[in-house]
C-alpha cells in the first residue's frame, strides 16, 4: 500500500496490524462521519496505542484520506476484473450488477463510507482521490457504449457521455441500496420487504430497464 497520506512507519507494521487499523478506521468514519470520528476509539478497536496512531498519521485527515484511497482501490480492483473481460456491453453490465450486489454486502462499511464521503462537508479532501476513479469509470463506460454502437448493438441516437452518466448513477444507487439503511428502506418501499433476498430478480428487472434505454429491441 502506498500513498502520501501516512508515514513510512505504517508500511513497516505487519499486514495483520495494518488491516486492523484500516478496518477500525473504516467502521468509525462510516458510522460517525469525519467530524465525530474519534482516533482514540479507532486505536482501541485496532488494539494499538493512541501514540502509535500518531506515529503512523500526522492528523485525522491523513487517516481519513488513507482509508478513502484504500476503498477506491478496492472498488477499482472489483470493477477492473470485469472491464478487462472481452464480452458484450449487456453481459458486462450484468456482471457489474452482480459484483455490486456482492461487494456491497461483503464491504458494507466501505460502501457506507463512500456514501458518507459523497455528502461529507469536507469533500475537497477526498475529491482528488475519488475523481481519479470517476474519470476512469466515465471514460470506460463511454468507450464501451461507443463500441457497442459501432457494432450496431446500441441505439445510434444514444449520447455515450450522457448514458454513461445515467448508468453510473444507477450503479451508485444500487450500491447504496444494499448497504445503507436509508436506501435499503427506500428500496423496500418501492419493491417489497423481501427485495434483499431477490438478487436474480433485481438483476433481471434492472437489465430490462437498461436494455430498453440502450439497446435495439
Amino acid at each position: 500500500m502506498k500513498t502520501d497520506y501516512f508515514k513510512e512507519a505504517f508500511n513497516k507494521v505487519s499486514e495483520e496490524k495494518r488491516n486492523k487499523i484500516l478496518d477500525a478506521a473504516i467502521v468509525e468514519f462510516a458510522e460517525h462521519g469525519f467530524e465525530s470520528a474519534n482516533i482514540n476509539s479507532i486505536a482501541s478497536v485496532a488494539g494499538v496505542s493512541v501514540g502509535s496512531m500518531y506515529k503512523y498519521f500526522d492528523h485525522k485527515e491523513d487517516l481519513f484520506l488513507t482509508i478513502i484511497h484504500y476503498g477506491v482501490d478496492t472498488l477499482k480492483t472489483v470493477l477492473g476484473e470485469i472491464v478487462a473481460e472481452k464480452v458484450s456491453l449487456d453481459v458486462r453490465i450484468e456482471k457489474i450488477i452482480g459484483a455490486i450486489q456482492r461487494y456491497s454486502r461483503e464491504q458494507v462499511h466501505l460502501t457506507k463510507l463512500y456514501n458518507e464521503m459523497a455528502t461529507e462537508s469536507r469533500s475537497s479532501l477526498v475529491w482528488k482521490i475519488v475523481s481519479e476513479m470517476e474519470n476512469a469509470t466515465a471514460g470506460l463506460y463511454t468507450y464501451y457504449i461507443k463500441e457497442a454502437q459501432a457494432k450496431g448493438q446500441v441505439r445510434s441516437d444514444v449520447n455515450p457521455g450522457y448514458f454513461a452518466f445515467f448508468l453510473d448513477n444507477l450503479f451508485i444507487m444500487l450500491q447504496f441500496s444494499y448497504a445503507c439503511e436509508y436506501y435499503k428502506d427506500r428500496m423496500k418501499i418501492f419493491i417489497g420487504e423481501d427485495v434483499l433476498e431477490q438478487d436474480d430478480l433485481m438483476t433481471e428487472q434492472l437489465m430490462k430497464f437498461i436494455k430498453g434505454a440502450f439497446f435495439y429491441q
